[in-house]
């Protein structure tokens, strides 16, 4: 009658320690996975933004290989390149104003 009562309360206390560890503790724990799922929703957010950059990057080489606008564009604005006949005039940036000395007279 001592061994039934003792496997009465050993298989309970077995089965409750093995629920937490399941849950609370071990390699896989809930929190765990909870946590794989956010960091995972994350890095699907980055790669549908890195697919959306390539598809623009992608875009803009078929562009410049095949637009012949965009290369002159491209060269007029960022090698100041200019067609024969043409006059190029460029104009400098401000950069801070000197202030003016004045004088009061009174």
């Amino acid at each position: 009658m001592g061994l039934s009562k003792l496997a009465g309360l050993l298989v309970p206390g077995l089965l409750i320690a093995a629920i937490y560890y399941a849950v609370f503790g071990g390699e896989y724990s809930v929190f765990e996975l909870r946590e794989a799922r956010a960091a995972l929703e994350v890095e699907r957010v980055a790669l549908i933004r890195v697919e959306e950059q390539i598809g623009s990057l992608a875009a803009w080489a078929d562009s410049l290989e095949n637009d012949p606008t965009t290369l002159e564009r491209i060269a007029r604005e960022d090698f100041g390149m200019i067609r024969d006949g043409e006059t190029l005039y460029r104009f400098a940036d401000a950069g801070p104003v000197a202030e003016l000395n004045h004088t009061d007279e009174r």
